[in-house]
This record gives structure tokens, C-alpha cells and sequence, in this order.
């Protein structure tokens, strides 16, 4: 596979990563630590109503999605506990 087919690929996963969308969410009381990993191990479980609990609905095929939302979660960790702490960090919602 090329390195253009990969990076396309990558583009286009962003958009339905389970993260971003609840990076995006800004719904107060949602999850912050590891918000992606866990809508998306919500919608594996059959939970029935994601938006309403992470503001965000979860990604068409949330298996797939699961491995690099539990990256991105965890590079973000330190931010999302810094709000949850409420650190200073002018973040809301998803994280």
C-alpha cells in the first residue's frame, strides 16, 4: 500500500473517530478520560443511546475505530485529567 493510500485512509478515519467526535461534543457531564475508548466500547455493548450520554454519536464501525481512539485517548490523558481536575484548562465537553 502506498504512503498516499495509507494517509488518505487516515483522513478519512479521523472524521468518524469516536475522540474527535467527543473532543467535538462539548456536552456537559459527558465522560472526559478516555472518552473516545469508551463510547466506542459503549456502542460494542449495544448501549442505545450514545448521544445522549456522550454527546456524540458512536462511529458506524466502532471495533475498527477502537484501537486508535484508544491512542489518541491516551495521548490526551494528561490534558483530560487536568480537566477533570479542573486545572486551569479552558476545555469542555468530550475532554
Amino acid at each position: 500500500m502506498s504512503k498516499a493510500l495509507l494517509g488518505v485512509l487516515m483522513l478519512m478515519h479521523i472524521g468518524g473517530c469516536a475522540s474527535v467526535r467527543t473532543l467535538d461534543a462539548a456536552k456537559p457531564g459527558a465522560p472526559v478520560v478516555y472518552s473516545g475508548t469508551r463510547l466506542d466500547w459503549y456502542a460494542l455493548q449495544g448501549g442505545c443511546c450514545a448521544q445522549d450520554r456522550f454527546g456524540a454519536q458512536a462511529p458506524r464501525y466502532p471495533g475498527l475505530d477502537l484501537p486508535a481512539s484508544a491512542l489518541l485517548d491516551t495521548l490526551l490523558l494528561p490534558l483530560s485529567v487536568l480537566t477533570v481536575l479542573g486545572v486551569g484548562v479552558q476545555a469542555n465537553g468530550g475532554l
